[in-house]
């Protein structure tokens, strides 16, 4: 495994690389999640590229840049297990040298749900997206479903800028009591850790409502509400029941597609999760 934050000889490297080549963008602090993705990609390429690069530009002024938990030796004795070519953490100055002036923005999917709640969040997104595709060339990147929204607008984007990358979208990874896996679950003590399981119970509940019939996406959003309002240490920021493509929140019955997601705070920690109605994000 060949470990370098020069974006020269990345680029160098990856010259070298039989294709196709696959690329695993992350902010480190790995998990069983990203982990899957990984494999993934050494399923379906002959090359793995992971970067690791925590970027500041996708974070609010008021978020947890400063603490967002890094572990970059243990990342690489993970990655190393998993037989990874090359790994890139490259460092802000890189990423954003003095006197930087270009973003790359998506529109109108990234109104809604987390471009609302964090503005400017997706825009930072796009951006670094848009320079890892540029220094790694990968034939296909993959994401997960968890942060499904971003996943949606990194799609949009590859296909708006004719970016020659399959955007490789795989299934949420989930702890045995149903909680998302998450870098940020690190900040859970154990009464809010407990807690957080609220958020699958919900969207749990809500898709076994609509396996038995029901499509009305207010009662669907209603049925997620009520759970979250039971748990003393949740406070949420939104539920939606929205169209998969637009990402517009279904107001009657549901035709098609629909996203079920969800923002809750667990104590100080802001957990996200969703589901698929009538279909699947995976390629």
């Amino acid at each position: 495994m060949i470990t370098t934050t020069n974006i020269t000889e990345l680029r160098k490297i990856r010259a070298t690389l039989p294709a196709p080549v696959g690329l695993v963008p992350t902010m480190g602090y790995l998990h069983e999640g990203h982990l899957s993705l990984v494999r993934r990609a050494s399923q379906e390429c002959r090359s793995v590229i992971v970067s690791i690069f925590v970027n500041p530009t996708q974070f609010g002024p008021n978020e947890d840049f400063a603490r967002y938990p890094r572990d970059i030796p243990q990342d690489l004795q993970l990655l190393e297990k998993e037989n990874v070519d090359v790994v890139w953490t490259p460092t802000p100055e890189i990423m954003y040298p003095s006197g930087f002036q270009t973003w790359v923005s998506v529109e109108e999917i990234t109104k809604t749900l987390e471009g609302k709640m964090r503005p400017g969040h997706f825009r930072g997104v796009t951006t670094i997206v848009s320079k890892l595709f540029n220094a790694t060339q990968p034939n296909r990147a993959y994401f997960g479903q968890k942060d499904a929204q971003q996943a949606l607008v990194i799609r949009q984007m590859t296909e708006d800028l004719n970016f020659p990358v399959e955007i490789v979208i795989c299934p949420t990874i989930r702890e045995p009591d149903g909680l998302a896996m998450s870098s940020r679950n690190v900040y859970l003590n154990p009464a809010e850790r407990k807690a957080a399981t609220v958020l699958w119970r919900a969207l749990y509940t809500a898709r076994q409502a609509y396996e038995n019939g029901e499509r009305n996406a207010k009662t669907l959003r209603e049925i997620m509400l009520d759970i979250l309002n039971k748990e003393p240490l949740a406070q949420v920021q939104y539920v939606s029941c929205a169209d998969i493509h637009t990402l517009l929140e279904w107001e009657d019955q549901i035709q098609g597609m629909a996203l079920l997601s969800m923002a809750v705070l667990i104590g100080k920690t802001r957990l996200i999760d969703n589901i698929v109605l009538g279909g699947t994000l995976s390629q």
